[in-house]
C-alpha cells in the first residue's frame, strides 16, 4: 500500500471511530446510544466548609464533560449521571523541621462520587476520589487557597472523567 493510501485509510478510520460515538480523541469511551449527561450539585459535607468549593467543583465536572464529549447536559438524570458530595476538606502539616515546626502543609479534598450509566451498568461506580496540594508553611491557607482549589479540582475532575469513560 502506498503512503498516500495508508494516510487516507487512517483518516477514514479515525473519522468513523470519532463519529460513531464509541471513541473520541480524548480517550473517552462512550456508549454510542448515549446522548445526555447530568451532573447533580455536589454539596459540601466536609467538617470544614469552604464556601465556594461546592460550586467550583460541580462547575468543573460539568465543563469537563461538555468540552471533552459530544454529550448534551440535562437537568435531572441523563444517560450518564454523576452525583455525590465533598466529604473532606482539611489542611495538615506534612514536613516537620528540626525545631518541631511544620515546613510544609497539605490541603486535601475528598469527594464521594456515584456514576450511573444507563447503557453500561458494569461501568457504574461509587467511590471516593482524593487529591492534595502542598504549600510552604510560611504561607497561610488563605494565601494559597484559590490556586490550591483550582489545581485540586482539575485533578479530581480528570480522575473522575478517566474512571467513568476512559477504559484503558
Amino acid at each position: 500500500m502506498k503512503p498516500t493510501q495508508t494516510y487516507i485509510l487512517i483518516l477514514l478510520v479515525s473519522m468513523l471511530a470519532g463519529g460513531c460515538g464509541i471513541y473520541s480523541f480524548t480517550g473517552a469511551s462512550i456508549p454510542p446510544q448515549a446522548e445526555t449527561i447530568s451532573v447533580a450539585h455536589f454539596p459540601n459535607d466536609a467538617s470544614l466548609v469552604q464556601p465556594q468549593l461546592s460550586q467550583v467543583f460541580t462547575d468543573g465536572l460539568q465543563q469537563k464533560f461538555l468540552q471533552q464529549t459530544n454529550l448534551r447536559m440535562v437537568e435531572g438524570v441523563g444517560d450518564l449521571h454523576f452525583e455525590g458530595s465533598i466529604t473532606d476538606y482539611r489542611t495538615e502539616p506534612i514536613a516537620i523541621g528540626e525545631d518541631d515546626r511544620a515546613r510544609m502543609n497539605r490541603l486535601t479534598i475528598t469527594v464521594r462520587v456515584t456514576f450511573l450509566n444507563e447503557y453500561d451498568q458494569d461501568a457504574e461506580f461509587e467511590r471516593n476520589f482524593s487529591r492534595y496540594y502542598d504549600y510552604d508553611s510560611n504561607l497561610s491557607l488563605a494565601q494559597v487557597e484559590n490556586d490550591a482549589i483550582e489545581q485540586i479540582t482539575q485533578e479530581l475532575v480528570e480522575d473522575i472523567f478517566n474512571e467513568a469513560l476512559v477504559n484503558w
